[in-house]
């Protein structure tokens, strides 16, 4: 269900005139994340994410699950990574970023989600500036942290979620996968793997064509979205 939801949204992209990728006056992208996450709903819900879940403002850590693997559990607590970059991931995904919070990414970051692909500081900051365009409400509830140790020295983040979303008064509960990849302290890599399946692209698409036909609609999903938002321009206090 959530793959062929999916897959008729890149459908509707890749045919859509790119004069016309618009619903209302907002980019099709954002229409198309209020059709996934109202279609699928119901495969996202858990017993811990109905809509009491969203009484409480601050997400709940669930500190037993931090673990870490490939040598990094000598790691000392003071030293993950993660204490420094989660903080600016909450209010990425809470809808009150500031300039401050993208000082995470390295310069050539990219972002990816099931939607939009992103490259670059700008268009990162575009796709999360969009979301109090498109929701009342949006924030991480629930989460719990594992950080990996890769070689040469790149660290890996995994973050299981759990997201609340409000859009026109309804309530949106889903489950994620977010994946950091960090190299000398600025995240490099930002996946936003929903339902927590792979994302589909090029590298991933056993089709070749289909993954360039998929990553060429996310591409243009992530232009309409970045033009709509000023090209990433920070907003004024």
């Amino acid at each position: 269900m959530v793959s062929s939801t999916r897959f008729l949204f890149i459908q509707q992209l890749r045919s859509t005139p790119s004069s016309s990728k618009t619903f209302g006056h907002q980019p099709l992208s954002w229409f198309a994340i209020y059709c996934y996450c109202s279609s699928s709903a119901n495969n996202f819900k858990t017993a811990t994410m109905e809509t009491n879940s969203t009484d409480t403002k601050e997400p709940k850590r669930d500190r037993q699950s931090e673990t870490c693997d490939n040598g990094a559990c000598d790691l000392n607590h003071s030293k993950k990574v993660s204490d420094d970059i989660l903080p600016h991931i909450l209010n990425l995904y809470a809808s009150r970023a500031l300039p401050q919070d993208f000082e995470i990414y390295a310069p050539n970051a990219s972002f990816e989600d099931p939607l939009m692909c992103a490259r670059g500081v700008k268009q990162i900051k575009s796709a999360f500036y969009s979301l109090s365009k498109v929701f009342t409400e949006s924030r991480i509830v629930e989460y719990s942290i594992k950080e990996n140790m890769l070689p040469h020295g790149r660290r890996e983040i995994l973050i299981d979620n759990k997201q609340y979303y409000k859009f026109m008064g309804k309530n949106i509960d889903m489950i994620s996968l977010i994946k950091l990849y960090v190299e000398n302290g600025k995240v490099i890599r930002h996946e936003d793997c929903w339902d927590k399946k792979p994302l589909w692209n090029k590298e991933t698409s056993k089709v070749p064509l289909v993954g360039q036909i998929i990553e060429m609609s996310k591409r243009a999903s992530m232009f309409a979205t970045h033009a709509m938002m000023r090209f990433g321009k920070d907003p004024t206090t």
